[in-house]
């Protein structure tokens, strides 16, 4: 996980950015919009304070055209994290079928490649090795043109992670982490990002970030 805190202004914003070490990524936080690129919401490589501040404004900005009655909680401020292969991860719980595991190409790909598979939790190690060379961009995960091999095993360990998650924890109706970056083999991953969507006791669904 990156350093990651909630900035309410934009001087916040500043102060919070200088203390994580810049370059940072900047990411709005509303209840209501939770596909924050789809809002012009996600800011990246952000490298100095004069930057941080006029993020903040633009972000807010694009959040209120985008959706003008949302509530605005403020800006995420996180530190950007080191380069990678971006997959992800997701949970989608089915009241018949039980808790149901997603894996494939991330990003702001995965809708146009849909290079994804699924498999009903629980799984154990072999389910999740078995998942992670269905997809056709398990290619991107191996060594080619000097490019190092991914962590894998991280990838295959996550996906059992979060399959004890799906199993421990029925009040997560929605899980995504994306996008995981994985990182050279031996080097494991980072979640630059995650939404959940959780059952509250007696009441509907709420999103959290």
């Amino acid at each position: 996980m990156l350093p990651t805190k909630l900035a309410k202004t934009a001087e916040e914003a500043v102060d919070l950015a200088a203390d994580m070490g810049f370059p940072v990524v900047m990411k709005i936080v509303s209840e209501q919009i939770l596909h924050k690129s789809d809002a012009g919401g996600v800011m990246v490589g952000i490298g100095t304070a004069e930057e941080a501040q006029q993020a903040f404004d633009t972000i807010v900005s694009r959040a209120h055209a985008y959706k003008r009655d949302a509530v605005i909680e403020g800006v995420l401020v996180q530190r950007m994290a080191p380069s990678g292969t971006e997959i992800i991860l997701g949970l989608n719980r089915y009241p018949v079928f039980g808790p149901l595991l997603m894996f494939g190409i991330g990003g702001i790909f995965v809708e146009v490649f849909q290079d994804v598979t699924f498999r009903l939790a629980p799984i154990g190690r072999n389910e999740a090795r078995r998942m992670v060379r269905q997809i056709k961009g398990y290619k991107l995960l191996q060594s080619f043109r000097g490019r190092p091999k991914g962590d894998i095993e991280t990838v295959e360990k996550c996906l059992v992670g979060l399959s004890n998650l799906a199993m421990n924890h029925p009040e997560i109706v929605e899980l995504d982490i994306n996008p995981l970056l994985v990182h050279a083999e031996g080097q494991g991953a980072t979640a630059a990002d995650c939404r959940m969507i959780l059952r509250a006791p007696g009441g509907n669904p709420q999103a959290q970030h």
